[in-house]
């Protein structure tokens, strides 16, 4: 019988008594603490159902006591982020605790496997949950008056895996397992068969366990089988029965040979598992040692592995003494004969107890961090080892202290026994040994998303304390990982950064920032246009800086310089990036700008981000004409260089005038027209005057004397103005044979100052023009803004447009933003990488890969999210917090508590104005029927995204609705569930069809409503 294919262990997550999540869980486990606690009180009142003293030996127990108050309790069972994975609170306040732990424990599990979760929405991903525990329906459906159709889908076992199924969107299998205490390991039997059947690709493997009544206590005490201090002992002396525990855990698991293609990080390789059952043993509590040996015997030779290749055992290991020593004997049948020495035993119920449901996948998550870790921590109660076990004897022994594992390849073996008799065993080994050393020392941008601004700042440090222990070569691989990761969510952050000591503390400073809850990204896609400068942008070294950080940027560069050497007979490229102050020469500058645009626009487009549209500012239009898809680079590149020698050989003499005054009011003052015009309108006050300097110096003192300063430009020439007249034909000439394609996108020409269209060509005589006309800029910006994009960003090296473009915004409108590729002297140290973050944190989707070479492209674990713990909802026997509200007659049918906000605390229905009655209505009918706080609910709220509104929710809706608004009639629910995207659409189409009255208003027979899922 051939071994059954590897299945790899690659993201892990868990909550257990004394620990939050898998680094707490290990640390408790090596320093060999006791999580055990008494029973809190919002559970149930202990010392109710407490025995007043321990029956004395072969007395009969007093029904409905326990003989412990103690156990191993998880903190904060009741915390949940509803608005994280888009549910009502209302609804969340019905859902089984263990439900909500899942959802948020299978979320943190796929993060830890260096993946975002919404990779795996729409694929076959399975999900098997263990689940013994369903006390939440007892305490809940007891009440029948006070049942509502959200307890259907709140309770049962089967929700434990749907839920995380439905949510994650995952279409594998879906199933939960109840083989009471081997729930859980069986669970992870059935997840490996079904990627070994192929079934799914990657699989989610847990258990959950909430303590919420003392039902099982009562249970244990009556059967002799509760310890009287709650804690579980295993092959101790004093071993005398079992602590109830409570926890959950989710493994991610994918077959090894797919998981070590994609470089994914294993923590443990699952060899082979087994499950059977005890038959008709000596009772069908009590459990059966043949069963549980045959059953290992059966995995240990399916995974080719024998007792000599064990390295540790985690076992079942109850604490009652009859289980212990079925245990033992079972195990010691196989290892006494090993040839080495004796084989690590050991049990985390020891820690905190018996887990029940969770209880086999706690044991896995121990083992799997042991073989990661490559230790095994030490047993509790080892000093204590009970004789009658003969422990020694079978090769068996206790740790009193971390055992180190030896090198190599090292097996481990899982026991889970379920009461009733299905049993389950695992066979682990440790993770093959992978390398993946960086490359480079790189740059990278490292992003942080969260569902709510709130959250931001908690997962910013968290990410942040984790960094600053990483070592500094993996600065590009975990940047890398979290652009993988961490970058789906609408509230965003993102630092750029050279090293880790840079990125760690960007990412602190902006945790201390206010982060606005209306600064998620856009619902729509961005659309950006890109911006090319002109000349006077240029300076020595500029943008040298891409060069270095952008690989994508210098190969274009290259490429450039190559087209414009054959021309220039020198290297642009060289010229710029040795900082030569030649580049202020107008022969120089012009084919220095356009190969510093043109390489830094091709950069931006391989990040990913491509231009909806663009606009060019003189020379700039060149760049924007490449980017455009109309010319040819090298025929662009040999139009530039003709066009600066032209221009250079024209006679001095020549200067420009920034005026701060509008067009017309500077046309007024033109005192020599044929030696001054009008060469550029960069705003409605910002006009630029190009002519002889003597001219152009007595308009500066008269201007002077009214009080306006008029500012000289550094240039040589006076550009677009008649004194360029003697370059246009030799230049006309020189584009005759150039092939002028049709653009692939909107140019938005700035000597038209507005889009190009119909049969207009950016041809010989477009260029030749462009030299004498003005630069009409303000006129083209406009109707860019107009055009609906949503972000503009400069292309050149310096912020030079940026500022006149943020003047330009029109008020009133869509905002837009105003970014520079390089702010010039004052641009961050990796300027691209910046941008990309900016473009990001606005809903821009670059293509990260490009920013890494092929050897940092390794996900690295990064800590998983954290999840707002600020809503609370629990119910015990005695004392539910939410008190539940009487609500009218009319709500008999939903009459359950809301979470987060009561309709009380809704605002009041005006008498006044339809319309805005309509508004309130629906405002105060949507806040009672998700029981949100009414001050999170807007009218841009989205019902099912954001608030949570599924099929029941909106035929309870519907009903409110009509009841609130009789006059209504009927609400037909095609139309009402096409209208239902946001709270506005709602309110909108209920005011049209009070304020139109049409037949469909009449009362009418109710149409059928869309049922909920069977």
């Amino acid at each position: 019988m051939s071994a059954p294919e590897p299945v790899a262990v690659v993201g892990l997550d868990c909550r257990f008594p004394g620990a939050r999540d898998a680094q707490e869980f290990w640390k408790l486990l090596m320093e060999g603490r006791d999580g055990t606690r008494r029973v809190p009180e919002e559970r149930w009142e202990a010392d109710r159902y407490r025995l007043a003293d321990p029956a004395a030996p072969g007395e009969a127990r007093p029904p409905g006591r326990s003989n412990t108050v103690r156990g191993g309790f998880i903190d904060d069972p009741d915390a949940f982020d509803p608005a994280f994975f888009g549910i009502a609170p209302r609804e969340a306040a019905a859902m089984d605790p263990q439900q909500r732990l899942l959802l948020q424990c299978s979320w943190r599990a796929i993060e830890d496997a260096a993946m975002a979760p919404e990779d795996l929405a729409g694929t076959d991903t399975g999900v098997f949950v263990g689940v013994m525990a369903n006390e939440w329906a007892h305490l809940q459906l007891a009440d029948y008056d006070g049942i509502t159709a959200r307890h259907g889908s709140g309770n049962g076992y089967f929700m434990g895996a749907n839920r995380v199924s439905y949510h994650l969107d995952l279409k594998g299998p879906s199933l939960a397992v109840d083989t009471a205490c081997s729930s859980s390991l069986v669970a992870l039997h059935l997840a490996a068969g079904a990627l070994r059947a192929g079934d799914c690709d990657y699989a989610l493997a847990g258990g959950t366990n909430l303590i919420m009544t003392p039902v099982l206590n009562i249970f244990y005490t009556q059967a002799g089988l509760s310890a009287p201090d709650g804690r579980c002992k295993p092959f101790s002396a004093s071993a005398d029965g079992i602590g109830r525990a409570e926890g959950v855990a989710v493994l991610v698991l994918r077959r090894l040979s797919d998981a070590l293609a994609d470089r994914q990080p294993v923590y443990a390789v699952l060899r082979g598992t087994g499950v059977n059952q005890d038959g008709r043993s000596n009772g069908i509590t009590a459990p059966n040692r043949w069963a549980q040996q045959q059953l290992i015997e059966r995995v240990w030779r399916s995974a080719e592995v024998g007792a000599d290749d064990i390295g540790f055992i985690e076992a079942h290991g109850t604490g009652t003494l009859l289980g212990d020593m079925m245990e033992a004997q079972a195990l010691g049948h196989l290892t006494s004969g090993r040839s080495g020495g004796s084989v690590a035993l050991g049990s985390v119920k020891s820690n905190f107890g018996h887990a029940e449901g969770a209880a086999g996948i706690a044991g896995v998550v121990k083992t799997v961090l042991a073989l990661h870790h490559r230790t095994v921590p030490p047993s509790r109660f080892a000093d204590d080892e009970n004789p009658k076990l003969q422990l020694s004897g079978r090769r068996l022994t206790l740790l009193r202290s971390p055992l180190r594992l030896p090198s190599g390849t090292v097996h481990a073996a899982v026991s889970s026994f379920g009461m009733g008799g299905t049993n389950a065993h695992a066979v682990l080994s440790s993770p093959p040994r992978a390398v993946h050393r960086s490359g480079e020392r790189v740059p990278g941008v490292f992003t942080v998303s969260a569902r709510s601004a709130r959250q931001l700042g908690p997962n910013l440090l968290a990410q942040a304390d984790a960094l600053a222990r990483q070592p500094e070569d993996r600065l590009a691989q975990l940047c890398w990982t979290s652009n993988r990761v961490k970058s789906r969510l609408p509230h965003r952050v993102a630092v750029a950064a050279g090293d880790l000591a840079t990125l760690v503390a960007g990412l602190r400073e902006a945790a201390g920032r206010t982060h606005d809850e209306d600064g998620a990204v856009r619902r729509t896609a961005p659309a950006v246009a890109f911006a090319f400068t002109g000349q006077g942008a240029q300076h020595p070294g500029m943008a040298a800086s891409w060069y270095t950080t952008s690989p994508g940027y210098a190969r274009l560069l290259d490429e450039i310089d190559g087209h414009l050497a054959a021309h220039l007979g020198l290297s642009v490229r060289d010229a710029v990036l040795e900082g030569d102050p030649g580049v202020h020469r107008t022969g120089l500058a012009q084919p220095a700008l356009f190969a510093v645009e043109y390489a830094m626009a091709g950069a931006l487009v391989d990040a990913g981000v491509r231009p909806a549209a663009v606009i060019g500012h003189s020379i700039g239009e060149f760049a924007a004409a490449c980017a455009a898809g109309v010319l040819d680079p090298a025929d662009a590149a040999r139009l530039v260089a003709r066009r600066g020698a032209l221009m250079e050989a024209l006679p001095d003499g020549g200067g420009m005038l920034a005026v701060p005054l509008p067009e017309a009011e500077v046309e007024a003052l033109l005192t020599a027209p044929g030696r001054m015009c009008v060469a550029a309108v960069n705003g409605p006050r910002s006009t630029v005057v190009a002519g002889h300097l003597d001219e152009l110096a007595l308009m500066r003192a008269a201007l002077a004397d009214r009080g306006v300063t008029a500012r000289p430009l550094t240039v040589s020439h006076a550009f677009h103005s008649p004194l360029m007249r003697p370059a246009v034909e030799p230049f006309r000439a020189e584009g005759a044979d150039v092939q002028v394609r049709e653009p692939a996108l909107p140019v938005f020409s700035t000597v038209y100052g507005r889009v190009m269209g119909g049969e207009e060509r950016m041809d010989a005589a477009y260029w030749a023009r462009q030299l004498t006309a003005p630069v009409r800029f303000a006129d083209a910006a406009a109707e860019l803004y107009a055009s609906g994009v949503t972000h503009i960003v400069e292309v050149g090296p310096r912020a030079v447009l940026t500022p006149l473009l943020t003047r330009l915004r029109p008020s009133g409108a869509e905002p837009v933003s105003c970014l520079a590729a390089h702010p010039g002297e004052r641009a961050p140290r990796h300027p691209l990488h910046h941008l990309l973050g900016q473009l990001w944190s606005a809903g821009v989707t670059p293509a990260w890969d490009s920013l890494y070479p092929p050897a940092d492209r390794v996900p690295r674990r990064l800590p998983p999210y954290v999840f707002d713990d600020s809503f609370r909802a629990w119910r015990s026997a005695t004392a539910p917090e939410l008190p539940a509200p009487r609500l009218p007659a009319t709500d008999a049918a939903a009459a359950e508590p809301p979470a987060a906000a009561t309709a009380e605390t809704c605002p009041p229905i005006p008498d006044g104005g339809s319309p805005h009655r309509v508004s309130e209505v629906t405002r105060r009918l949507v806040c009672r029927v998700g029981g949100h706080d009414p001050a999170a609910v807007r009218d841009r709220s989205r019902l099912a995204e954001d608030l949570g509104f599924d099929s029941i929710q909106v035929m309870e809706l519907k009903t409110r609705i009509e009841n609130e608004l009789p006059e209504l009639g009927s609400l037909p629910v095609e139309e009402l569930l096409a209208s239902l995207e946001t709270v506005g659409d709602l309110s909108r189409y209920l005011g049209e069809r009070l304020l139109v009255p049409t037949a469909s208003t009449a009362p009418s027979e109710p149409s059928a409503p869309e049922g909920p899922r069977t």
